[in-house]
């Protein structure tokens, strides 16, 4: 389960709730574009319409050897469909109509030869709450360098 790309920002930003593992309906030559690993989850969330989540923002470049006739209507921004169980969609619509939460993708990682998304429900930090964390962080690493020094 090799992991392509991750979402670096999101333990720093926000609080993470539930993990979920969610597929992605792609075209041949986005696989490709994934599997060499030109893909960026800046920025990307996830939302619900119409009962179908899609992945928003989720930038996948154009593959380099792909035909010409494949790129000409190609847009790397567009929206791409998640492949959840339907408990699994009404249980995160539910939860993202309660104020502060929202979904978004924590990682892309390949199972096999399918590619997988892991997405978390997840409640965003006030500033207090980031420097709470980088306060435990220096105080675990302090700590660390205490006990190598013995």
């Amino acid at each position: 389960m090799p992991t392509i790309a991750r979402n670096k920002q999101i333990g720093h930003n926000f609080k993470i709730l539930e993990e979920f593992e969610a597929g992605l309906a792609l075209t041949g030559a986005e696989v490709k574009s994934i599997k060499t690993g030109h893909i960026s989850l800046k920025g990307s969330f996830i939302s619900i319409k119409d009962g179908q989540p899609y992945i928003k923002k989720l930038y996948i470049p154009i593959y380099s050897k792909a035909s010409l006739q494949s790129t000409q209507n190609y847009n790397a921004d567009a929206d791409r469909r998640l492949l959840l169980t339907k408990k699994e969609i009404v249980y995160l619509s539910s939860k993202t109509n309660e104020k502060g939460l929202t979904i978004m993708p924590i990682s892309v990682y390949t199972t096999r030869r399918l590619i997988k998304v892991k997405i978390a429900l997840v409640k965003g930090k006030k500033k207090f709450d980031k420097r709470e964390d980088i306060k435990k962080k220096d105080i675990n690493r302090n700590i660390l360098q205490k006990l190598k020094s013995f």
